[in-house]
């Protein structure tokens, strides 16, 4: 009876240990190995870093959408302005504002020039007309200047060599010339006269008399005889004087 009491009694104090110690190693690996909580506080605090930078990202993304948006606004033109301004001034420039419905210039007149002449050293018993479009639009100077000196019933002929390739086309402010032989150098014309009154009239495209005669003043009496000669319009006075 004795011994299976102690048999008993050794029995429950081995099971008494056993259970002490893994009390024991419970406890020291609930202290060890951090609660629940913990871990949800750890895992809490750790997220902030990773989901920050998601919504960061996301913000700048909207951003640049939103200065993309704003740039391609800015780039596009206003309904108000013109979109063909370009095209419409390229076409505006290469038209003549001085032409008429059937696309032709005016021709120089009484009406749209001023007519000066004066007196030159060289060549001898010559003079320089010159014609200046005072007109808001360009004009056609035609062939050669009518003119009549004093009472002259006729016009001096062109010198047919001065004959330009092409139409004289005066713009606004410009001029042109032509020179006028008024008599011969060795004397061999004949009529001559002096006169202070001189007359000048333009030829249209047809070779008739365009507008009226004009009266040029002379500062001086000019002799004139039968060589009397006229170049045509030319751009270049040296040119108009060449003859």
């Amino acid at each position: 009876m004795r011994t299976i009491r102690f048999s008993r009694t050794a029995r429950t104090s081995v099971l008494g240990s056993a259970a002490l110690i893994a009390a024991l190693s419970l406890t020291a690996c609930q202290s060890g190995s951090p609660s629940a909580a913990d871990t949800s506080t750890a895992t809490e605090s750790q997220k902030p870093s990773g989901t920050s930078a998601a919504p960061a990202a996301a913000t700048d993304e909207k951003a640049a959408e939103g200065s993309g948006a704003s740039g391609s606004s800015s780039g596009k033109p206003d309904a108000k302005q013109p979109q063909d301004s370009g095209s419409n001034s390229g076409s505006n420039s290469g038209k003549d504002s001085g032409r008429d419905d059937s696309g032709k210039l005016p021709t120089c007149t009484d009406t749209n020039t001023k007519l000066t002449v004066t007196s030159v050293k060289r060549p001898v018993n010559h003079m320089l007309l010159t014609v200046t479009n005072t007109g808001s639009k360009s004009c056609y100077a035609y062939s050669y200047p009518f003119l009549r000196f004093g009472e002259a019933q006729s016009v001096p002929p062109a010198v047919e060599d001065s004959r330009p390739q092409s139409v004289v086309v005066l713009t606004p402010g410009q001029s042109a010339y032509a020179g006028i032989l008024t008599s011969s150098a060795d004397g061999s014309g004949e009529g001559g006269y002096s006169t202070q009154d001189l007359t000048v009239g333009f030829q249209g495209a047809d070779g008739r008399p365009a507008g009226a005669m004009a009266d040029v003043p002379l500062s001086t009496e000019v002799f004139v005889d039968s060589t009397l000669a006229v170049t045509y319009w030319q751009t270049d006075m040296d040119d108009a004087l060449m003859y």
